[in-house]
């Protein structure tokens, strides 16, 4: 079972847990529920924030602690605490067990065991000097300020975590997991007269820091984010109506993964919330269209050797060529709707219950070139990057703000527009997708998603996609 050699010095010999009696607690917490578990975390987390030329914070937290899960039919029972001790999760145990008093649950299977290593067990907090860390935040300030004299205000964030978990199961199932995390983010104000703007670009991943940190590496995130705030300072405000709306590979399948993806997790699903419920087997998008969720790409942001109900991630299939084929599940959602789960079960941390998420979600390939699907629009909107948006799950509704966009003016892209956002319903934009690139790109690992106040990191990718009919709220008197 995954990593559990390290997994237990941190857990059993570090907090001089007992396995023995802990397995046996677990058990008798759990004798009579239909699932649950002892999730047990540690991690280690730090933030460095460099803004106009200054240190302007340094963070470091060490935190530990467990969560104890009964399930008995749809109600759980959920306890928790940031003391690792054998009394606290026998306290915890005595909590659990009156959801499922006088319930004579059918324990669900164990998950699949796994050896397999998504990312290494590096440890970034450890792999970089401090005084190093600070040399490298003013050294991408010093450089940012010399690439253009439009440079206003430079800043710069880097954030990495260890995170350590072991998960416990009644039936004697155990499985560990090592979780390295590092992003870097620069974000830059460039100006012209009274005029200002801003570009962005970060990058990250399941590794350590020296994976991201080379001169040729942040340099790269610098020169895209003086890309991005120049185009922007040359951008005229955008039009608006209903028109053919292009997406740029990557980042903007954060589209797909919020006006479509929230929709196929199993509770919404299991509830009849989502906009896709009872739809398995039936078209909801166009031939061509094809959407998996992949929780197993080596190093990626949103990847999980085994979610945080010890299942091992997987790569679902949940729309292929244009059909509904499956949820994303936990194991809760999956046994209420007689389905398996998906190794989507995730949780935030130890304090909260694992629900369905999604890993690194996007759309497949298609065949058509990027340029040709620029060529075929005689007018509309060329979206390349995305910034906020909202969306509801239940009706599908969204509104997503561009962050980079151009007009798209006789096949050719013009001038960068600003302003522009998307509005639309997730089902109803799957139906009127006409062309899909084959230049499928996953985002460069900076998502973060929420959802019931639980944030998780994810992966998103999207190839060039040609959407008909989009309607397009903009500036343009």
């Amino acid at each position: 079972m995954t990593n559990l050699t390290t997994a237990d010095e941190i857990f059993f010999e570090r907090a001089g847990l007992d396995r023995a009696r802990v397995e046996a607690t677990v058990a008798e917490a759990l004798a009579g529920a239909d699932d649950g578990e002892l999730f047990l975390e540690y991690s280690q987390f730090e933030s460095f924030s460099f803004d106009d030329g200054k240190l302007k914070a340094a963070t470091f937290d060490t935190s530990q602690g467990f969560g104890l899960r009964a399930v008995a039919g749809e109600a759980t029972g959920y306890a928790h605490a940031s003391e690792l001790s054998e009394a606290a999760i026998r306290r915890a145990g005595e909590t659990v067990k009156a959801v499922h008093a006088g319930h004579a649950g059918s324990a669900d299977l164990a998950p699949s065991a796994t050896n397999r290593q998504l990312y290494g067990d590096i440890n970034p907090l450890k792999e970089v000097a401090f005084e190093a860390k600070i040399k490298l935040l003013q050294e991408i300030d010093a450089y940012a300020r010399t690439q253009d004299q439009r440079v206003r205000q430079v800043m710069v964030s880097l954030l990495g975590q260890w995170q350590v978990v072991e998960v416990v199961r009644a039936d004697g199932y155990r499985a560990g997991d090592i979780r390295p995390l590092v992003r870097l983010n620069v974000s830059l104000v460039v100006g012209e007269g009274d005029r200002q703007e801003t570009g962005s670009h970060g990058v990250g991943g399941r590794a350590g820091y020296e994976a991201f940190i080379t001169p040729e590496g942040w340099r790269a995130q610098v020169d895209e984010a003086l890309r991005q705030a120049l185009v922007n300072l040359e951008s005229v405000p955008a039009p608006a109506g209903e028109m053919t709306v292009v997406l740029g590979p990557g980042w903007p399948g954060i589209l797909l993964h919020e006006a479509i993806g929230h929709g196929l997790e199993g509770d919404f699903n299991r509830k009849k919330t989502s906009a896709f419920s009872g739809l398995i087997g039936e078209r909801v998008a166009n031939e061509g269209v094809t959407v998996v969720d992949d929780g197993t790409l080596a190093d990626r942001r949103g990847s999980l050797t085994i979610d945080d109900e010890g299942t091992p991630t997987g790569r679902t299939v949940l729309i292929e060529n244009g059909i509904l084929k499956g949820y994303l599940q936990d194991r809760m959602n999956a046994r209420l709707m007689g389905m398996e789960p998906t190794g989507n079960g995730r949780r935030q941390g130890f304090a909260h219950q694992p629900i369905p998420r999604m890993t690194n979600t996007f759309m497949l390939a298609g065949e058509h070139a990027p340029e040709d699907i620029i060529a075929s629009v005689k007018h509309g909107l060329y979206a390349a990057n995305f910034g906020g948006g909202q969306v509801d799950i239940t009706s599908g509704k969204f509104v997503f703000s561009a962050s980079e966009a151009y007009l798209i003016e006789d096949g050719k892209r013009t001038r960068p527009v600003k302003g522009a956002s998307l509005i639309g319903n997730g089902p109803d934009v799957l139906t009127k997708v006409t062309a899909i690139g084959n230049d499928l790109t996953l985002d460069p690992g900076i998502g973060t998603c929420g959802k019931a106040g639980q944030g998780v990191p994810v992966g998103v990718g999207l190839p060039t996609l040609r959407i008909d009919g989009l309607t397009v709220g903009g500036t343009a008197a």
